[in-house]
């Protein structure tokens, strides 16, 4: 049976490949937060996409809260779009990078985190400091916490195709060694 994956936040970079004159967008556009003194960037938040846009003068725009990509491509139109209200006028299509997903799975079944971290290289397990067991694949390269539940957080895939192949990896892993209880 095949493990379903839920993405928590996308994180990307937005690259415009030109300066923004940040103090001239936040006098034209409502909404935004700028407050350089405590943050260099602008702060775009979406409320309808739940996610916010960390715009910055260099022309990188950090985007985190999307739960799939088609939100950051609509971020991103969206925010074209206040730039043109704004006066800025983008002269390049902006290239987007994905640069970490978090994701969320549940195994069927309980986990044996002791067994796990005595029969498998690269994970670290202080249940004294943290409840989850962290496992590190190298393909995908993520970071996995994997909890006594069955829950799994997966940390640092680029695409929802490498989350999903990481759970699945994590839990036929798992399985493998027995440490199902």
């Amino acid at each position: 049976m095949t493990i379903k994956v839920n993405i928590e936040n996308m994180v990307s970079v937005i690259t415009l490949n030109q300066k923004i004159d940040l103090k001239k967008f936040v006098r034209e556009i409502r909404g935004l937060e700028y407050n350089p003194g405590r943050f260099p960037g602008v702060v775009y938040r979406i409320r309808e996409l739940k996610l916010a846009m960390l715009i910055f003068s260099s022309g990188k725009v950090i985007c985190t809260g999307a739960k799939s990509e088609g939100d950051i491509r609509e971020a991103v139109k969206n925010l074209l779009k206040k730039f043109e209200e704004g006066g800025i006028r983008i002269k390049e299509r902006p290239k987007i990078e994905i640069q970490n997903i978090v994701a969320s799975a549940k195994m069927n079944f309980r986990v044996n985190l002791d067994r796990l971290a005595m029969e498998c290289e690269n994970t670290e397990y202080e249940p004294e400091q943290f409840p989850g067991l962290v496992f590190r694949l190298g393909d995908p390269k993520t970071v996995m916490l994997v909890f006594r539940s069955g829950k799994i957080i997966i940390t640092g895939a680029k695409t929802s195709e490498d989350a999903n192949r990481a759970a699945e990896k994590t839990k036929k892993i798992v399985e493998e060694i027995n440490a199902v209880i």
